[in-house]
């Protein structure tokens, strides 16, 4: 490919676990050429912003607060973003990065100069709760839960560092729950995105392996409008989903799962996302299993930039 024609990437934050990911992803790519900055000046205003505007397409792989100042930075006005962070999820202007939702997701996506990739947990929740208040299936104003089952990877390097330690807690041996205050910072888009009501109760726990993840909602039969059985609703995931390379609906009810049990590691590598539907006519819970770092994160982020590019949407994924 003449180097001319090749898109030119920044990744602002590419020392973090999801920029590493994407950097990773792009070392089969021809078609991309990766701006580099100078590991002393990571965090220097004047270099990102001139990486920034020289790239045609930056990642922020960034804490809320320094994604918004990267975004403060652009001058030119070509520049597109996609941006990894809570900081511009539920913001006018952006595009949600969860192209499987709607066609208005996935155009909102490719013609879009803003792109904010979902949050992990978010990922997980709204790939089973959107179909379903979008589908009329579920009432906007059900109370709902949920839980979620994660690795430590999605705690970031301090978290990364806190389990990899030679001398640890004790407590880091089993898995624990946390957000115990119910101020989840995925939140406030698990609520925007599927167009719920109110806040779903939520309740995350990290456990001693490095990546992958489990999110389930539990739900009563008896409130839905349609599908009131495990076989009908899953029957409805399979149509609502046909045809997306990245999200596959498990057709036996759980039948095939290892020991009867959801683990989180499954999918870890895997940048696609599993759905269950389990339980019976009065209470079903349909869970999602992903990998965190992949559609939870890096793998959704280089899908957004794939269909930014119009090219095929796995490219240089695992699927």
């Amino acid at each position: 490919m003449n180097e001319s024609k090749k898109t030119k990437i920044f990744i602002d934050g590419s020392e973090g676990t999801t920029g590493l990911r994407i950097y990773d992803r792009f070392k089969v790519r021809d078609d991309v050429e990766l701006l580099s900055i100078d590991y002393d000046l990571r965090k220097d205003p004047q270099e990102r912003a001139r990486l920034i505007n020289s790239s045609d397409i930056t990642f922020l792989c960034l804490p809320d607060a320094a994604a918004r100042e990267s975004v403060s930075l652009i001058e030119n006005e070509n520049v597109r973003i996609i941006d990894t962070s809570t900081a511009h999820r539920t913001e006018s202007g952006w595009a949600y990065g969860f192209p499987e939702l709607s066609a208005a997701h996935r155009n909102a996506i490719r013609d879009g100069k803003r792109v904010a990739v979902p949050g992990c947990h978010a990922t997980g929740f709204i790939s089973v709760v959107y179909p379903l208040v979008a589908g009329g299936i579920l009432p906007e104003d059900y109370p709902i839960s949920a839980f979620s089952l994660t690795g430590y990877s999605g705690g970031g390097k301090k978290m990364i560092g806190q389990y990899s330690a030679t001398f640890r807690e004790l407590e880091l041996d089993a898995p624990r729950e946390y957000a115990l205050t119910q101020q989840h910072k995925h939140l406030k888009e698990m609520k925007a995105v599927t167009g719920l009501k109110r806040l779903p109760l939520f309740s995350p726990i990290v456990a001693d392996y490095y990546s992958g993840m489990v999110v389930s909602v539990p739900l009563y039969t008896d409130y839905f409008s349609q599908c009131k059985n495990p076989k009908e609703l899953t029957e409805f995931y399979a149509d609502y989903y046909k045809g997306e390379k990245f999200i596959a609906v498990d057709e036996t009810n759980g039948a095939n799962l290892y020991g009867g049990m959801l683990a989180g590691n499954t999918l870890a590598g895997w940048d696609g996302l599993k759905i269950y539907v389990t339980g019976n006519d009065e209470r079903v819970v349909v869970s999602a299993q992903f990998d965190n770092l992949g559609k939870g994160a890096s793998g959704a982020a280089i899908q957004c930039l794939n269909i930014m590019l119009g090219c095929d949407e796995a490219k240089g994924l695992e699927i």
